[in-house]
């Protein structure tokens, strides 16, 4: 965001007309520690907080600046108030030179946004004034700071293009890279369908209303009323952690694994008016001998993985034993040392973006990608299920040959990694990252996209196929 300037809005404002703290400590999340210190303390341990302190994205900076003269490019988003600031031009950034006000997404930079400029890369423009916006239509006076609602911040009303403007990133070469917002805009989460609960925006699933907490605020000198759900949650869970000392890890740590366990699940298709299908791995003598595995994401609001598809790497692992408990076929097993991509499994389920440059080789690094081949997870795009489209799932199949005879008992669960092995590599190979933080981002399972099939209780219910009702112990 380049030389962000102030935008004069008309709000209803709060009644407070001399609120006692200047611009300047709004600025700074601690301040909001104090009235709202549940928000503040989730915050604090988030990827939010951290997207300016994290050393893949100071590497990956340092060396864009070096290779693709980057400036503002990537710093826009991950320290916007730095730029916002005028603290930094991003060709040597140093998180650790900033004052707390200018590192990470702050609470100020999202509840000071005036206008939305554009959808991408971040095209967020700031009124750099002391009325911080909101969901509550009705804010109450407080000594802190004017309060007015914002329709683009309200769970009922806001379209996503908010999140969208952030998430959604377009490289120097032109191309649409992260594209979360234009994958969810596609889905039914994004139709109007009050029938259905829908839309469903961003905020929706990634910002849980609390029961349990009335109030927003707990002022000792304002009387913040209390209102049915108005607490949302604000440590937006993705795939990422921190990989350096960081506040609340296991808060995040739990929040992923419950936002991400129900995401995919391995399952059979659900007939037409039915609940969700039995089955999802089948064993059949079709073809010679076939083995399947069907994934669908159900409840997803966009590709899966969304967001830097390219820098991660997500694929199925799948292992058939016979009575004795021996491996007789599998594919997708990776050590932690690898990455999927280098284990010579032509088998194997790929579900990433595979980024390519100008001359077709793999592009490790996003500012040389030229073209994205995707072969994502797709979202549910519609509720009529007559409609072809109604099954978005994806089905792997495996030619195993005469091996199916002897399929005892099978395992399939799908992995999933923040960075590849090799850009991580990469960034230590040119001094940009520490060696020590190359192996720091573990791999992820998925309970809901974990299954175990036995060929016993296959029989009991299709002999010979195995491909109906639920054969899972």
């Amino acid at each position: 965001m380049r030389g962000s300037v102030a935008v004069l809005v008309t709000v209803a404002v709060s009644g407070c007309h001399n609120p006692t703290l200047p611009i300047e400590k709004l600025e700074d999340p601690a301040s909001c520690r104090e009235c709202h210190p549940q928000h503040y303390a989730e915050w604090s341990g988030s990827m939010h907080a951290y997207a300016s302190d994290d050393p893949v994205f100071v590497a990956m900076n340092r060396r864009g600046q070096r290779e693709a003269h980057l400036g503002t490019f990537c710093v826009q988003c991950h320290a916007p108030m730095a730029v916002a600031l005028g603290l930094t031009d991003g060709t040597s950034f140093d998180p650790s030179a900033l004052p707390p006000k200018a590192r990470g997404i702050t609470c100020y930079f999202c509840h000071d946004v005036a206008k939305i400029v554009d959808d991408h890369n971040n095209g967020l423009r700031l009124a750099l004034d002391d009325n911080m916006r909101g969901g509550v239509a009705d804010p109450v006076d407080n000594p802190a700071h004017h309060s007015s609602f914002d329709a683009m911040m309200a769970s009922s009303t806001n379209n996503s293009q908010m999140c969208g403007s952030c998430h959604d990133v377009v490289t120097p070469r032109g191309v649409a890279l992260e594209r979360t917002y234009q994958e969810w805009k596609t889905t039914i989460f994004a139709t109007n369908d009050p029938a259905h609960q829908l839309p469903l925006t961003c905020s929706g699933c990634h910002m849980k209303s609390e029961p349990s907490i009335v109030k927003i605020a707990s002022s000792p000198s304002a009387d913040v009323r209390s209102r049915p759900n108005s607490f949302h949650e604000h440590l937006w869970p993705g795939i990422d952690e921190a990989v350096t000392p960081f506040p609340e890890p296991e808060v995040l740590a739990a929040g992923i694994a419950r936002d991400l366990d129900p995401a995919l699940t391995i399952v059979g298709a659900a007939p037409i008016g039915g609940i969700l299908g039995g089955g999802g791995i089948c064993v059949s003598p079709q073809g010679g001998g076939l083995l399947t595995v069907r994934i669908d994401t159900r409840g997803t609001g966009h590709m899966w993985p969304t967001g830097a598809a390219q820098d991660r790497r997500a694929w199925l692992e799948l292992i058939a034993y016979d009575a004795s408990d021996r491996v007789v076929f599998s594919s997708g097993v990776v050590p932690d040392d690898k990455d999927p991509e280098d284990i010579d499994d032509p088998a194997l389920l790929r579900i990433w973006d595979r980024a390519k440059k100008a001359d077709g080789s793999p592009a490790d690094q996003f500012w040389d990608v030229a073209t994205v081949q995707s072969s994502l997870l797709r979202p549910p795009v519609t509720l009529v299920q007559t409609n072809p489209a109604f099954d978005h799932s994806s089905t792997a199949t495996f030619a195993v040959g005469a091996l199916y005879n002897q399929f005892d008992h099978i395992t399939a669960r799908v992995r999933i990694r923040p960075f590849s092995r090799a850009v991580l590599d990469q960034l230590v190979a040119s001094g940009d990252l520490d060696p020590s933080l190359a192996g720091a981002r573990k791999t992820l399972e998925i309970a809901g996209a974990t299954r175990h099939w036995t060929k016993a209780a296959a029989d009991s219910v299709a002999p010979s196929t195995g491909c109906v009702a639920d054969p899972y112990r």
